[in-house]
């Protein structure tokens, strides 16, 4: 059996604010194979990472993402004192460290991610295995496919694995990211049987992690990445 990889969920989430630099810094200090983060386009352009479609639940603001402007989010307070860092930002903290797991969360966020990561392999060294983008939003990820398919795909779901199975075969997916309620010993070895790998969320309790474990899943994607 092969090594389990550790995916940091929006980096070190059970140990800082989500999805913000002291968050994957953390994530860094333990070493992770990968750091999971979700980017949205904001109202000016640029990439930013945040989870929410509105600032409301994490931070001193309120209103949608992609209305605002990059200058507006870098105003915001994200649980007292981080602030809403750009997908540029991130990448040039991690450089190449572990392996960026970015999830189109917002609408119309594929074209502007494919730039970022042409750019950080073209320009900073980087390479397609550094790379994976994951989505619920199948037209997101048609997007990626249909402008470079060199950069490894995973489709994301909470619901039905073989549903993701199908749309990964129409965008040339090899991965896939179940919530780790729905896997199985069985389901799991079916799934990489039919050639996919298997990387699965948010996994945080230590039993559920050692079942995930015992289920072989090729990764696990967790707050605490020191739990791996």
């Amino acid at each position: 059996m092969s090594q389990i990889i550790k995916i940091g969920h929006r980096g070190a989430a059970g140990y800082c604010a989500e999805n913000t630099i002291a968050s994957f810094k953390k994530a860094l200090d333990f070493n992770v194979d990968g750091i999971e983060l979700d980017v949205h386009l904001c109202a000016s352009g640029e990439l930013v990472v945040f989870h929410d479609f509105t600032l409301d639940r994490n931070t001193d603001a309120t209103g949608e993402i992609s209305r605002c402007t990059l200058g507006q989010l870098q105003s915001v307070d994200v649980l007292d004192g981080h602030v809403i860092p750009t997908l540029k930002e991130v990448l040039a903290l991690i450089d190449k460290k572990c392996l960026v797991n970015i999830e189109l969360k917002g609408k119309n966020t594929a074209t502007e991610t494919v730039k970022m990561i042409q750019h950080f392999i073209h320009e900073h060294n980087w390479s397609y295995a550094h790379f994976i983008v994951s989505s619920f939003q199948k037209h997101e990820l048609e997007t990626v496919a249909q402008l470079d398919k060199k950069i490894p795909l995973a489709v994301l779901t909470k619901a039905n694995l073989d549903e993701a199975i199908e749309i990964a075969k129409t965008i040339g997916a090899k991965i896939i990211h179940p919530n780790f309620t729905l896997l199985s010993r069985h389901n799991v070895k079916r799934v990489q049987e039919e050639g996919y790998t298997v990387n699965t969320w948010t996994v945080n309790e230590l039993e559920s992690i050692a079942r995930m474990k015992s289920y072989n899943v090729d990764g696990i994607i967790g707050d605490f990445p020191d739990r791996l």
